[in-house]
């Protein structure tokens, strides 16, 4: 072995000693992400939260130079998808687009797979999500406080309609603080018919998401009140319940990622900075605005904190309505 060979034999010895000493995962880490990211939505697809997904993810992929591959895993109310992230392996390559019904909800309210806290690494909150209270059209009430004179008469109960956890929950809080516990809360299998029942005329009224604004502006249902600190952009003369004076109904979700518990610190880092970066493109706000979602900004750990005040939250909430799962 020559001088000139002998030295690049020490320099390649030295180089793969260097990398050895270097932990696996910090080597993988610093590459993040090398190979496709999976996104479990645990809705099926087509919903609010499915097409914000994949908007955000696809913007993600664009800045990381990755696949970030949306995987619909619906059912039990969030649950199913929510749970198999918090089992996955801890490596930035399984992460979970959720909402505040199936994180922070479902563990209170069901024995669910996992801890709204505790089974993940929170990454960024993306944007709040309001509600509106709609009306089948042809009912005698053409205002909120109209609609409550109507729910107090206990000799003809007016009927609402749920379609998720979230929803169940206000309606039952609702009932308490309009003192109208007689109120008929009819359970449907997913938000679409359960606004399709206020459609139809099978129930009276519920609370709903934005998906909403379209059957409203075809006036197949009416707008009473928004469940928002502000007015909505899409109906600026519909009143807020805070402005018509009912208290304790200061609800709101949102949607936002996360990681499973224990994902390094630099990874949940990294999808943090470039959430924020997504959040400030002018097609992904005016896609949010047309659902009249709200963009948000928080770090991983404001992130966690929140998603803890809304568990501890949602326990109160529960334990005034006495609201129990049937």
């Amino acid at each position: 072995m020559d001088m000139t060979q002998r030295r690049h034999f020490l320099t390649t010895l030295a180089a793969a000693a260097g990398a050895a000493s270097v932990p696996q995962w910090a080597q993988a880490q610093t590459a993040y992400p090398n190979k496709p990211v999976r996104v479990i939505v645990p809705f099926a697809a087509g919903g609010t939260t499915d097409v914000v997904a994949r908007l955000v993810m696809q913007k993600m992929g664009e800045l990381m130079k990755a696949s970030f591959v949306i995987d619909n895993r619906g059912g039990a109310n969030g649950m199913i998808g929510t749970g198999e992230v918090a089992r996955a392996q801890a490596d930035g390559y399984t992460l979970l687009f959720n909402t505040a019904g199936a994180q922070t909800l479902s563990p209170v309210i069901y024995k669910a797979p996992y801890e709204a806290a505790a089974s993940f690494a929170p990454v960024a909150k993306v944007c709040s999500v309001g509600f509106i209270i709609i009306a089948r059209k042809d009912l005698p009430a053409n205002s909120l406080q109209e609609l409550i004179a109507l729910a107090q008469n206990k000799d003809k109960p007016l009927t609402a309609s749920s379609g998720s956890a979230i929803i169940n929950l206000i309606t039952e809080q609702f009932k308490h603080v309009i003192k109208a516990p007689q109120i008929i809360n009819a359970q449907y299998k997913g938000t679409s018919p359960q606004m399709q029942a206020v459609v139809s005329g099978e129930v009276d009224f519920s609370f709903d998401s934005f998906a909403a604004v379209e059957m409203i502006k075809a006036g197949k249902v009416k707008a009473l009140a928004v469940v928002l600190p502000q007015r909505a952009a899409s109906f600026p003369d519909v009143p807020t319940l805070v402005e018509l004076g009912v208290k304790d109904m200061e609800f709101s979700s949102w949607a936002g990622l996360l990681a499973p518990k224990g994902t390094p610190k630099e990874i949940v880092a990294a999808l943090s900075q470039n959430i924020d970066k997504v959040m400030q493109m002018p097609d992904v706000l005016a896609k949010l605005k047309q659902y009249d979602y709200i963009p948000v900004k928080t770090t991983p750990e404001s992130f966690a904190q929140e998603i803890q005040a809304e568990t501890d939250r949602w326990k109160q909430v529960v334990k005034a309505t006495g609201f129990k799962i049937e």
